[in-house]
């Protein structure tokens, strides 16, 4: 008989572990995927046309909460843990769920998910949210186009819509983000490729995504999620280490993973830690995986216009993901304010409504900032309310999604921008340029 699986996820690897590894499996049964981290990715079913014949009626997503009832009720056998960016003690809370219902606990590894490509792969990767992958990606490729090379970045999923629909999906311009209905969190993550003139490819399907974006490039970036470990597999690998963050090297599953495969450490944000910080992290990753190269690079923040944030008093609007399970207080939107001379970083609680509060709620660490959730329309909603009724005279923007597209604000924005750059000889475009040498 079949084993009786249940696959603990949160809309990106759970779906991508199924597809490879257990899909045309008959020696397997996946009864459910468990759904976290996202709001309202529960109760919704993975479509049989993605899960393949064997499930004529798809594979149902329930609450994570109802995992105990569902591992006795179901008589499951094996629990895979599928998601990112939790702290290693949390990981084993839920192996002791898992377990205490008589079921084996386990997680696929690299060599038994990740998709071969038939062109070279560089890929970045980071021990937290919020390292810094995204504008490290966008330096890379900016190099690779400047030589003459045909990129094409392929990107962690977030789907968080319509599965069957979002299998393969393919941004070019800024109207393919508005035709797929992309969340802020979405366009957080393309919008700057795009921008640049980049192809990204995400979804559900990444067998798929794969064969349709290696015919139209030269080099494949894989720009990766949360702390996760790539789905397709590199010839370079660069995990970011976070001094703004000392120690979290070797607390978080899969950053550790990560950090142990790493052919090169990337230590960001030198120009913004404290030195003891920066060598502490160096001094880890050198332990922890010694045949890593280690180089530096730096965050560079800057404003639009910094002298109209000046003795202003302003609500500041990081980048979501890195304020919420990424774990940080605030982001560059603080600094660069701050910076800049605001008299005053206005407390988005005092004007938030009563879904906004729910995420204070969830996330107590965050400070004197508001995160750019919109996974869902009443949260976007949600988050233009905050704003608009927040006694400021401006926002400071550091979501690289466009806000004022997006919605109605009665306050002027300025943009916070934060983009790589490389600190030391040789640095990061020496291990890039080495790399290309060993592809001829």
């Amino acid at each position: 008989m079949a084993r009786r699986i249940v696959i603990m996820g949160a809309a990106g690897r759970d779906f991508h572990n199924f597809n490879t590894a257990y899909r045309d499996q008959p020696d397997s049964e996946v009864v459910a995927f468990t759904a976290t981290q996202i709001p309202k990715i529960a109760g919704r079913v993975y479509p049989a046309a993605l899960a393949g014949p064997r499930y004529p009626r798809g594979i149902p997503i329930i609450e994570e909460g109802e995992l105990d009832c569902l591992c006795r009720k179901e008589r499951i056998e094996q629990v895979v843990f599928a998601y990112s960016d939790v702290p290693h003690d949390y990981v084993m809370h839920k192996a002791s769920i898992a377990l205490a219902s008589g079921a084996d606990f386990l997680m696929l590894g690299p060599d038994r998910t990740m998709i071969d490509v038939v062109v070279p792969v560089i890929a970045v990767c980071a021990v937290r949210t919020g390292c810094g992958k995204s504008q490290t990606t966008r330096w890379i490729s900016q190099r690779l186009v400047q030589s003459g090379i045909r990129v094409v970045i392929i990107r962690h999923p977030m789907p968080y819509g319509d599965l069957e629909k979002q299998a393969v999906q393919r941004f070019a311009t800024i109207r393919d983000l508005d035709a797929a209905e992309c969340t802020i969190e979405e366009r957080e993550e393309y919008r700057p490729h795009l921008e640049m003139g980049n192809v990204v490819y995400a979804g559900v399907d990444y067998g798929e995504i794969v064969a349709q974006a290696e015919k139209e490039a030269d080099i494949i970036l894989w720009d990766g999620g949360n702390n996760d470990f790539p789905f397709i597999r590199p010839g370079l690998l660069i995990t970011l280490v976070d001094p703004m963050r000392p120690g979290n090297e070797t607390t978080h599953h899969p950053g550790e993973t990560v950090l142990r495969m790493a052919d090169v450490v990337l230590v960001v944000k030198v120009n913004s830690a404290r030195d003891a910080d920066i060598l502490s992290v160096t001094k880890n990753a050198r332990e922890i995986n010694p045949g890593a190269r280690v180089v530096q690079g730096a965050s560079r923040v800057t404003l639009d216009d910094a002298a109209a944030v000046h003795r202003k008093r302003v609500i500041v609007v990081e980048d979501g993901p890195t304020i919420t399970h990424g774990g940080m207080p605030y982001g560059a939107g603080y600094i660069a304010a701050t910076e800049a001379g605001a008299v005053e970083i206005v407390d988005p609680r005092s004007s938030a409504g009563k879904e906004m509060k729910e995420v204070f709620r969830q996330y107590p660490h965050i400070q004197s900032v508001l995160p750019a959730v919109g996974y869902y329309s009443s949260q976007l909603q949600a988050l233009r309310e905050t704003i608009n009724a927040a006694d400021a005279d401006l926002v400071v923007s550091a979501t690289t999604a466009d806000l004022a597209g997006l919605m109605d604000l009665n306050k002027p924005i300025v943009r916070a921008r934060y983009e790589f750059d490389e600190v030391g000889d040789p640095g990061l475009g020496d291990v890039v340029e080495t790399f290309l040498r060993g592809c001829k």
